[in-house]
């Protein structure tokens, strides 16, 4: 198992901030800045690189059709990337082993993995599912760092 320890503190120092660059099937990239952070896989328990997408964002239609991503992690002049296979969890993109509560709670655990807080957790679900959130979670197979 590769060590995603870098992402993790990378996250916490500039609010979670990352480059998500999702491989297309052509052999380009689709390159958006999104916030990412380390948590758990909800299936697994082998620690991930997670973000939260929009139901209708283009990162989230081209992850469905070519599901391999490049996450960029950085704090000053110090980052860290990984290159790896994606899973989705959501309401458009069921994953075997979690159901909607598991959902609900991944989509909190991804978001304040990122750094994210939120005054009103009912209010953050209620808007996720309004918007057909998804968790998209990165096992990086490659790493590189400086």
């Amino acid at each position: 198992m590769i060590d995603i320890t870098r992402f993790a503190e990378l996250s916490q120092r500039d609010h979670g901030l990352a480059v998500v660059a999702p491989a297309l099937p052509d052999g380009t990239a689709h390159a958006s800045v999104a916030s990412a952070g380390v948590l758990d896989h909800p299936v697994t328990g082998v620690p991930v690189v997670g973000i939260v997408a929009g139901g209708g964002s283009r990162k989230l239609a081209h992850l469905r059709t070519h599901s391999r991503a490049t996450v960029v992690m950085r704090a000053g002049w110090q980052w860290t990337a990984g290159e790896g296979p994606v899973e989705l969890a959501g309401p458009d993109d069921p994953l075997v082993g979690v159901d909607p509560e598991r959902l609900r709670l991944l989509l909190r655990e991804t978001f304040t993995a990122a750094g994210g807080t939120h005054d009103d957790f009912d209010a953050y679900d209620r808007a996720m599912a309004a918007e057909r959130r998804a968790a998209v979670l990165v096992t990086p197979a490659h790493i590189y760092n400086r």
